[in-house]
């Protein structure tokens, strides 16, 4: 078969590599680091932090796709002595349980049907108030990565909610010792597969020979594919991670809902993620538009003040960080998913990422993305192969 070359090396490239191997495709991957992993990286411990806020939701397909090959295992839910250690932070102080406002909204939301063409906030007020839709908007700021979801779709926003608010145990999981361990994964199954993995390979030419699917940010795909169209809505926010000397009773997951930041500790979770008798909490909050990272990174330590008052003093370790267009596609209104930019691009070219064309959350549609990817560039290497008529995919 004629092989396909994939660029970028990220989930969505290798999630690519190893669905066209297993269908039989002749594989490359070419990666600009030094190691495959794009945003999904941990750092070296003894912390081993993500690079953002990483945890997948085991109620949809791209989480039963991995887990399937192995590559997430072992993972970690949240333990049932965790949620006692939830928070909320509504108009007062922090509280167990979520503000009435809020709880309304959820319950009442999944009584409604929400439009694609209006903004959130306008559908939300009129149905429920303003101070839950207000609640809702503060909750899905860290779900959105985005200072102001209200102005997003309404129906993209409800989505979120359910996923987030789910009336049942939390389905969030996390693989263990980081993104990186799924990373390690996904490298040694592509691997085995037969996949030529190439690292510190930056391409600035598509080759002309055989199908090709670019994996990488929109900015780097508008270049690579000379088209000025790729371009999406995305969210901008800044993160700070922390080791902290462990106490008992510290918070597990804190949702600031005037700040719209979340703090969570996620060796709760995965305790391998820091040594014994310590904390790694990662704290994230949308930077607002012009907002600098130190003004926002302000805002998320007073977030960090409610919730570990004296957590400065118990600091060890500890860094931060600012992403811009890293944080997923956003959908406003009249937008849904199906018009972002799609799969295939034509002439044996296609496309994959957290912003491309497919159903999901998050890291949901770089995977989505990357096996309808897969699945239409081995299918033109068949063609090719055989000599049958056409070139170009849908």
């Amino acid at each position: 078969m004629t092989t396909i070359t994939i660029i970028g090396g990220g989930l969505a490239g290798l999630t690519a590599a190893i669905s066209g191997a297993e269908q039989g495709a002749s594989v490359v991957l070419h990666e600009a680091h030094a190691e495959p992993g794009g945003r999904a990286r941990t750092t070296d411990g003894p912390y081993r932090a993500n690079d953002g806020a990483h945890a997948f939701y085991a109620d949809g397909a791209p989480w039963r796709w991995l887990k399937k090959r192995g590559l997430v295992q072992p993972f970690h839910a949240i333990r049932p002595a965790s949620l006692a250690r939830l928070y909320f932070r509504g108009d007062g102080d922090l509280g167990h349980l979520p503000p009435a406002p809020l709880l309304r909204a959820i319950l009442l939301s999944r009584r409604h049907r929400a439009p694609v063409d209006l903004p959130f906030r306008d559908w939300a007020t009129d149905r429920f108030g303003e101070a839950a839709a207000e609640a809702v908007i503060g909750l899905l700021g860290p779900a959105t990565y985005f200072h102001d979801p209200g102005v997003l779709s309404a129906a993209f926003c409800q989505e979120r909610l359910h996923r987030v608010a789910a009336l049942s145990y939390p389905v969030t999981r996390y693989p263990r010792g980081g993104w990186a361990t799924m990373v390690g994964n996904m490298r040694r199954r592509a691997e085995e597969l037969g996949v030529r993995i190439e690292t510190g390979s930056r391409v600035t030419e598509l080759p002309e020979d055989g199908p090709v699917i670019v994996a990488t940010s929109l900015d780097s795909a508008r270049g690579l594919l000379d088209d000025p169209s790729l371009t999406w809505e995305s969210g901008r926010a800044a993160c700070r991670d922390v080791a902290l000397r462990a106490r008992p009773g510290d918070a597990f997951l804190v949702f600031d809902l005037v700040e719209r930041s979340l703090i969570e500790d996620f060796s709760a979770a995965d305790a391998t993620l820091a040594p014994a008798g310590h904390s790694l909490v990662q704290g994230f909050v949308p930077a607002r538009p012009g907002e600098s990272k130190a003004d926002a990174l302000r805002r998320l330590d007073r977030a960090f003040d409610r919730a570990f008052p004296d957590w400065r003093s118990r600091t060890v370790w500890e860094r931060d960080q600012l992403s811009h267009h890293r944080t997923g596609a956003l959908d406003l209104p009249g937008r849904t998913w199906r018009d972002r930019p799609a799969v295939s691009r034509g002439d044996g070219r296609f496309l994959a990422g957290d912003s491309v064309a497919a159903p999901g959350m998050l890291a949901e549609v770089s995977i989505t993305s990357a096996l309808r990817a897969a699945e239409l560039a081995v299918s033109l290497a068949r063609r090719v192969r055989t000599g049958s008529p056409g070139r170009s995919a849908s």
